[in-house]
Formats: structure tokens, sequence, C-alpha cells
């Protein structure tokens, strides 16, 4: 009896160590969520930079077979194309958002006290008793709305910080990505599964590698869309504004909305067809996210459209945004984990039966002679 009740206390005890390691590990998770995504940002967007990288390490004719001289090479043409973007989209974006730009402030107080009610009632015609009422629910929602504020103005500062310091990490694993991995793999691994380690990250690799290429191909159908629909409709600007819209598909959901309200309001300034644009914009939305996303990335990722569709909306119900943004990616890392553990089990099966099966030749053999 006690030998039995050591044991089951061992037991008990590794059960217990194992369970507050995990809920530990999913405390610190859950605390440093906000760097650990941008890490995985980070590391996104050296996939992205990667081949113009390779490009210009096997092309350039000096610096041959170096990275460090292409990387900064890579980095200065990007900055000089978000230059030249912003400086051509400069004065259409302060004639369309300057004026609201510096009241949003005083809207947000409107907002937080109900005020802006009366502004509505005298603009839109309002009875005094929809006034009134539209005051009251404000007031009433006031500790809400200001929670959700302050949430934007943090999220605004967090995205921010993260449009500078995901560039500066990104210079670490694109020059030294390959020394990280196997330092991980070694630290992850022993003697007896580091083959088994090395060939799953090379899977992992080769799913990154595919899903930017997915995303390249979005950003560069959205380009062409939002081109050839302002060239049909002659905005000024089209080419500017349709490269914007294409590399502002990297963003989900924030993004394509700050694109179609650039276009958009550049449109109104410049007294385009900006009513035709939304609708074009609205329709191509609603054909980019149920039809040709879904399709793009389960071509690339070998995962079924309709999986696409359901992983998205759960990541969107999980985490916002950022889960809308690394739920594809997570299903497909899940999923190559999945087979290359499926793999390694059948063989393992395979080597047992053909163990069993030799042994007993053997044995037959042995009792013929």
């Amino acid at each position: 009896m006690p030998e039995s009740m050591s044991v089951f206390d061992r037991r008990t005890a590794k059960i217990l160590a194992t369970a507050l390691v995990f809920a530990l590990a999913i405390s610190i998770i859950y605390v440093a969520r906000a760097v650990i995504v941008i890490f995985i940002v980070s590391i996104l967007f050296a996939y992205l930079i990667d081949p113009a990288v390779r490009f210009l390490q096997h092309h350039s004719l000096l610096f041959k077979n170096l990275r460090g001289p292409h990387i900064t090479e890579a980095y200065l043409v990007s900055i000089i194309l978000v230059v030249v973007l912003a400086h051509a989209l400069a004065p259409a974006f302060h004639n369309a958002f300057g004026p609201l730009t510096q009241e949003i402030p005083a809207i947000a107080d409107k907002v937080s006290t109900g005020e802006i009610a009366n502004d509505l009632r005298a603009n839109q015609g309002w009875t005094d008793a929809q006034g009134a009422w539209f005051r009251a629910f404000l007031q009433r929602h006031r500790s809400n709305i200001e929670a959700s504020l302050a949430a934007i103005e943090w999220s605004s500062s967090t995205a921010l910080a993260g449009m500078f310091v995901i560039p500066i990490l990104s210079i670490f694993f694109l020059s030294e990505g390959e020394e990280i991995a196997d330092q991980a793999i070694y630290l992850l691994s022993t003697k007896n599964n580091r083959v088994f380690v090395q060939t799953l990250a090379r899977d992992l690799h080769v799913m990154l590698q595919r899903y930017i290429r997915a995303k390249v191909t979005l950003g560069g159908l959205s380009l062409l869309y939002c081109l050839c629909t302002m060239l049909l409709l002659r905005f000024p600007n089209a080419l500017v504004l349709a490269v914007l819209a294409g590399l502002l598909e990297f963003i989900p959901v924030a993004g394509w909305m700050m694109a179609a309200a650039i276009i958009v309001g550049s449109a109104a300034v410049s007294h385009s067809h900006w009513i035709w644009m939304l609708g074009l914009l609205c329709l191509w939305r609603i054909l980019m996210d149920y039809w040709i996303c879904p399709r793009v990335m389960g071509h690339e990722l070998e995962i079924h459209p309709l999986l696409a569709i359901f992983t998205v909306m759960v990541g969107a119900a999980i985490g916002g945004i950022v889960g809308i943004y690394l739920s594809v990616p997570v299903v497909a890392a899940l999923r190559v984990v999945y087979l290359r553990f499926a793999s390694q089990s059948s063989n393992e099966a395979e080597f047992t039966i053909t163990d069993a099966e030799s042994s007993g030749n053997a044995k037959a053999v042995a009792n013929v002679l």
C-alpha cells in the first residue's frame, strides 16, 4: 500500500507540474501577446523582403553572395518607394482628411459627452425627441465609449511603434535567420529526433514562403483591379493610388478600408466618379474575401477554400485584426506539423511490420532447418 501510494503521488505530482507549466506558458503568452505578434509579423516581413535580397545577392555585380549589403539595398528601395507614395498622396490626403484629423479630438469629446446629438439634430433635421433619445443613449454608454476610444488610441500607438520596430527586427531575421533556426533546432531537439525537427522546420519554411507568395498575389490582383477601374473612371494619380491599394492589401481589414478611404476621398476632392468607385471597391471586396482569397490561399497552402473562410472567421472572433492576419498561417502550420507526425508514425509502423515479418521468416527458416 505505501508503495502504490508513492507511485500515485509521483504521478499526481507530475500531472500537476505539467498543468502548472502549461498554465504558466499560456499566461506568459497572453501577457506578452503584443510582443509575440510583433516578432511574428517581423518574421513574415523578412519572408516578404527575402526574395528581393536573394535576387540582388545572385545578380548584383558588387558584393556577390553577401547578404548584408543587399539587405541594405532592399531596405533603401522600400524607403524610396514609401517616400514617393507619401509625396504623391500628400496633397490629396491633406485636402480630403486634413480638416477631419484636426477635429477628431473635439468629435471624440462630443461623442463621449453626448453633445454630438445636438449637432446631428441641427444638421440632419431630427426632432427634439430623437435628439434627446440619442443624447441619453450616448450618456448611458459613456464609459464604454471612453474605453473604446482609449483602446483605439492604444492600438494606434502600438501600430505606429510596430511600424518602426518590425523593419528593424526583420533585419536580424534576414541576416541571421538560418543561424537562429539552427540554434532553435539544437535547443528544442535531441540526437534521436534532430533529423525529424530539421525536416519539420524545412516544411514550415516552405509553408511560410507559399503564404507570402499568396499575399503578394492578392496584393498584385488588388493593384491591377484598382488601376483598371481608376483608369476607366479617369482618376488622377491612378497608378500611385493603385500601388497604395496593393501595398495596403497586406494589412487585414484596416488595409483595404484605408485604401478605399484614400481613393474615394481623393476622388471627391478631384470631382471624379467617387460613387461608382465606392461601389466597385465594395464589389471587389466581396469577391476578394469570399472567392479569390480563399482559393489563392487554399492553392498555395493546400487547404480547402471553405476551411480558409472558416479559419479567418474564427480568427476574427478570437483575436480581431491580428487573428485574421495570423489565422491562416497558424492553421497551415498545424497542418504541416500534423502531416509530418503522421508520416513519421506511418514510417515507424511500416518499419515495425517489416521487422516482424523478417523475424517471422527467420523463425520459419530455422524450424525447417
